[in-house]
Parts: structure tokens; sequence; C-alpha cells
């Protein structure tokens, strides 16, 4: 269930591995793929789109970084991943890693129904669950199957049917949001500027060599049409440095903007009698570590096999422990979203902003500080 990136790509390595499946999906292709969300992917991710022979475009397209720059007002130091761990990352927007997903699935002849409704699970604890769903021409359908994996989302049907008697829940709502922007305009960056300010944090993230994403931290409830061009742009220049050391911000037309909320989410376990859960609908991040996709790509990189095993050689062992390797990483990445969420977000507490620069001073002062930090940003193994 779900035919973003995890999906497809779940339904690809299933695929090769012998496995036949079928990817339903609540919204139209045309939304799927126009979906603006993740734009890093990690080192880990990339090995496995490798593997795949799913990284032909990626690479020809895509930017590789060693590594991300921290600002705060009158410093600006680089971390280069490479040096430190190396490890790099790669700036493609998940439109395109979606695109990649679509082609390979066409070529393939995938089955796919997108725009379905009334979506429900049957008989998960035993050995044939059947889902039943109505197709976009609005014909009743049932699929019956060996298992359902749950790679719809935070709203989707998977997490849901895990009984509430048995999953547990952790969650963490952060008193800020995010304004999210894309703008027509070449980066002013080669690589992210991650920047800590006393009115708050602020992102130069990339796109494309024509196109630029850029986050502002704002107030939880905000209205984007508080923000003028000017206002974004001027607001920008301030917390990201404009005229440190001769940088310069370069604004452009806004395509797009938004607020999102920031949240950190772990429902507990990830396995429920024959169905699975992946990504969103386990665990949700906030992307100031760039972890989100990357966590549910992690996620397809161990179900994969281990589905492959129990189906085609009847060996369980890695199915009955998915959950559990999985949630290692899980909370791993949790923990370092949070971390970096938390030492970048500026707040009221005049107490708290000294930690802040003091953990920030020791990250780019320190090659242990420098090097955690890099380690987890571009992506530990996928078996911790």
């Amino acid at each position: 269930m779900g035919a973003g990136p995890s999906g497809l790509l779940l339904s690809h390595l299933l695929a090769a591995g012998g496995v036949e499946s079928v990817v339903l999906e609540s919204r139209s292709r045309a939304h799927v793929a126009a979906r603006v969300r993740a734009g890093i992917l990690e080192h880990s991710t990339v090995e496995l789109l490798r593997a795949a022979g799913l990284d032909a475009r990626l690479r020809a397209e895509g930017a590789e970084h060693r590594g991300i720059h921290l600002h705060w007002p009158g410093e600006r130091h680089h971390l280069d991943f490479v040096d430190l761990v190396g490890r790099s990352v790669w700036a493609y927007g998940q439109t395109e890693l979606q695109k990649d997903l679509d082609a390979a699935t066409a070529a393939r002849g995938q089955e796919v129904h997108h725009e379905v409704t009334d979506v429900a699970l049957h008989g998960l604890t035993g050995d044939r669950p059947h889902v039943t769903f109505t197709d976009a021409g609005g014909v009743a359908r049932r699929l019956d199957a060996d298992v359902v994996v749950g790679c719809d989302g935070a709203f989707g049907p998977g997490r849901a049917a895990v009984p509430a008697d048995l999953r547990t829940t952790w969650e963490r709502t952060y008193p800020f949001a995010w304004l999210g922007i894309m703008a027509d305009v070449a980066p002013s960056t080669e690589e992210l500027i991650y920047a800590w300010h006393p009115d708050g944090f602020a992102l130069h993230s990339l796109r494309s060599p024509s196109v630029s994403r850029f986050y502002l931290q704002v107030p939880v409830g905000t209205d984007v049409a508080s923000w003028s061009d000017d206002r974004t742009w001027d607001e920008l220049a301030e917390r990201l440095g404009h005229g440190h050391d001769g940088w310069t911000l370069t604004p452009g037309p806004i395509t797009e903007r938004s607020v999102l909320p920031m949240r950190s989410f772990v429902q507990t376990p990830m396995r429920h009698g024959r169905l699975f859960l992946v990504g969103d609908a386990a665990h949700t991040v906030p992307p100031t570590g760039a972890k989100g996709l990357n966590l549910a790509v992690a996620d397809v990189g161990l179900l994969a096999p281990a589905l492959v095993a129990l189906l085609r050689r009847g060996e369980a062992a890695q199915a009955d422990s998915y959950s559990e390797r999985a949630l290692r990483r899980v909370w791993r990445c949790t923990h370092f979203s949070w971390w970096m969420t938390s030492m970048l977000h500026a707040g009221d507490d005049p107490f708290d902003r000294q930690l802040q620069l003091s953990q920030l001073r020791w990250v780019t002062g320190s090659a242990a500080g420098a090097a955690g930090l890099a380690e987890n940003y571009a992506g530990l193994p996928l078996e911790l």
C-alpha cells in the first residue's frame, strides 16, 4: 500500500527476488509524482539504489556533496564528510527519484492501482490476509496475498491496522514550524547551509542547478500569506549570513511555499501478523537531519530480503526479526534528527541559546564531534 518511493522501491526489489506484488495508492499518479519533499540522499540510500540498478540518472543529474556548512552570526564552518568518515551525500529531489521508480515500474509491467478508496485489511493474523478496495472506476475489488506492507504514510490504513492494545507510540511535537519555499534561482551555495540565528533557524538547500529550496523557522500556525516575497528573502539573507566573508544570497521568483509542522513519532511494533510497516507508516522525524526518505528506504532495504526469504524459501527468521532490526536504526535516526533540531532552532531562553552555541562550537572545533555528525548525516549501515 503506497506508490511513493518506498512502495515502488519495495515492489522493484521484490520483483528482483522473484516475488510478485500489487501496489495500491489513494492518490493519482500525477499527485504522487509532484509531491515536493526530501532532497538529500544519504550514502546508504545511494548504494541501495546502485545495487538495484536504479542510480543511472541520479549519478548523471544529481549533485554529490562532500558535506554541509554550519553557520551562526559571525562564523561559518564546513564539515567534510568524505574526509571525516569516507562517505558523501547526494542532492536529488524526491520528485526525481519518483520519476526513476515510476519508469522502472512501467518497464517491468508492475501492477499499480491509483486513486483507490475504501481500503480495508483483513485476516492479518492468518496465513492468507486479503485487502478490499474500490478501484478508480468504482469497482469493488479483493486482493488475496501472503503479506501486506504499509508504505502508506502516517494517515493510511497500515498504521491503524495494528490493534490499539498491541501498539506503543512515542511522540514529540516541536513548538515551531518551517516555512519552506521553492525558488527558480541558481543555488547561492554548492553545499547546504544550516544556520542558527537568534531569530530562528534557516536552511539553504538545493534541488538542481537552477532551482533552490529554502526553509525558515516560524511559529506554529503561521499563515504563508503573512510572508511576502521581500520579507522572506530579507529574513533568509539575515539568518544565512548574507555578506559574511563576501558570501551573497541571490533571490529569485518563488514558485511554491508551505508551512511544515515539526514532529517526532515512533510506533512499535513494525509488524503485526502478516502486516509489515515501512517509513512514515511507523515513524516520522523532523526534516532537520534529512532522514525521512532515507529511513524509509532503509526499512525497505531490510524488509525486501526478509520477504524474499519468507515467501520464496520458507525462511521466517529475517521477517520475524524485521521490526526489532528496523527499530534500532529508527531510534538512532530519531535521536539524530532531534539532536540537530534542538541544536539549531532558537527559542526564547537565553540559557538554551548559549548551550546551542557551545554545541555548535564543539561540533565544528572537535574532530570527534564533527565525525559524529558526519557519520549520522551521511548514513549509517542498514543493519545496526
